[in-house]
Formats: structure tokens, C-alpha cells, sequence
């Protein structure tokens, strides 16, 4: 009896301890619960660089999903009721057989793409299900450096979702660079609350 209890317990013991899916794939469905929804945002960091985002009206809105592809719409809103709200950014997440990739799509009003769109990198660790991070990849140093920003070739983005249900939901887009042109810029959005969101610059 004593051996088949121990044994009983060696089998929970193993149970308890088996790795949890992959990490990615939970990240991924976090994030496709979300969509459809448009969530409120606000400037987490506080570096000079960003003031034109400070007292902005912010919005993120996970507006198409795939099983291979997520697209969110990142609105910056005006600093007066009567502005208009710039539709230009749209981060892409999709999946690659290596892991996760994450790009930034700019546009202008009228569709069209911007010369410096198309960047972002791929994951290089299985990160967690609510945390990627996403390293600047060759494309994207060769278009920085072509287009004059060789500031950038060091640049690593972060993506930040909380599990549905969480308490205190949070979406958080991070931008990070570290050295001499270290960096720091964050936007959050709190996904307990839902908002009406329009289309991107582009569709």
C-alpha cells in the first residue's frame, strides 16, 4: 500500500512539473481573445523625445485575426476636440516557423505606404505567454540606415498582454534601445474598458 501511495505521488509530482504549452502559442491566444475590441491608452514613459504624445487621447484596436496573422491599429489622438486623430500606424504580429515577428505598417491618409514602414524584428526567445520581445531585424537595419536613422539598428519592441480575466487588464507596446542611444517608450491601454475605433489610415 505504502508503494503504490508513493507511487501515486511521484506521478502528481510529475504532473505538477510538466512545462505548460508553449508559451507563444498562449501569447497568441491571449491576444486573439481580444479581438474586435478597441481599447482606451495613455504615455506610460516619460522622455522628452515623446511630448507630442503627452495629453493625447490614445487607442489600440486588435482588429484582425488570423491563425497566422494579428493586426492592431495604434490611433494617436488630437490635443484639441476639434483635431483629427492621425490613422498611420498599424502593428502587424504574425507567426513564422521560427517563432513571432512583429512589424510596423505606416501609412498615409490617403493609403499610400511611408518610405520608413515594414520594420519591427522576430522573437529570439520563447518569452511567456503575456510578454514578447521582438529584436531589430537585418531588414530593418538596412532600411534605418538607409534612411538616415542608424539610431534605430539597435532597437528591441515589446508586447504586453494580460491573460482575459486578468484583474487590471493591460495591453503595453514598449520600445527599448539601450547604449548611447538608449531609449525608453511605452504606451499602455486598459482592456477592461472598450471603445469605438475606425478603420486605419489604408483600411
Amino acid at each position: 500500500m505504502r508503494r503504490r501511495i508513493a507511487l501515486a505521488a511521484l506521478a502528481l509530482s510529475a504532473c505538477a512539473s510538466t512545462p505548460p504549452a508553449n508559451p507563444q502559442d498562449a501569447f497568441w491566444a491571449n491576444l486573439s481573445a481580444y479581438c474586435g475590441m478597441a481599447f482606451p491608452g495613455t504615455l506610460a514613459s516619460d522622455e522628452a523625445v515623446d511630448a507630442d504624445f503627452k495629453g493625447r487621447p490614445l487607442m489600440m484596436h486588435v482588429r484582425n485575426c488570423s491563425a497566422n496573422e494579428i493586426r492592431i491599429p495604434f490611433h494617436v489622438g488630437p490635443r484639441d476636440a476639434g483635431g483629427t486623430w492621425d490613422r498611420s500606424r498599424t502593428w502587424v504580429l504574425t507567426r513564422t516557423p521560427a517563432g513571432l515577428r512583429l512589424k510596423h505598417d505606416h501609412r498615409h491618409e490617403d493609403g499610400s505606404e511611408d518610405r520608413m514602414t515594414q520594420y519591427g524584428g522576430d522573437t529570439a526567445t520563447a518569452g511567456s505567454a503575456t510578454l514578447q520581445s521582438f529584436p531589430v531585424d537585418a531588414e530593418s537595419i538596412a532600411l534605418f540606415r538607409r534612411e538616415g536613422r542608424d539610431i534605430s539598428v539597435t532597437n528591441v519592441w515589446q508586447v504586453e498582454v494580460s491573460e482575459k480575466g486578468a484583474a487590471n487588464p493591460r495591453f503595453a507596446y514598449v520600445l527599448r534601445r539601450t547604449g548611447a542611444n538608449a531609449r525608453y517608450f511605452r504606451v499602455e491601454f486598459d482592456l477592461s474598458t472598450t471603445v469605438v475605433a475606425p478603420p486605419p489610415w489604408g483600411g
